[in-house]
């Protein structure tokens, strides 16, 4: 995977990123069902990359939905991050 091709993996992650926000908002959604959601929207996704953008990482459906999932709990990941930084103390 080149530089080039990495801002559609990103756009995935932002946009599983937003859907875990919109999850959270909602009450009957429970947290340990977030990274799930984020991952099957993933692999949406990264199919519809892989028909749509000329230059996705992966050929084969197989791999784009590996992609896609990867993408969507790598967004989980951020905002885990995010939330540690935010959060952390400094001792």
């Amino acid at each position: 995977m080149d530089i080039s091709s990495m801002t559609t993996v990103i756009a995935i992650v932002v946009i599983c990123y937003l859907i875990g926000l919109a999850a959270k908002t909602i009450p009957a959604v429970k947290d340990n069902y977030i990274p799930v959601i984020v991952g099957a929207f993933g692999g949406i996704l990264g199919v519809l990359g892989m028909y749509v953008i000329p230059d996705f990482p992966a050929q084969d459906i197989l791999n784009a939905i590996a992609v896609g999932i990867v993408s969507g709990l790598s967004s989980t990941g951020a905002n885990q991050v995010y939330k540690q930084l935010k959060d952390g103390t400094d001792e």
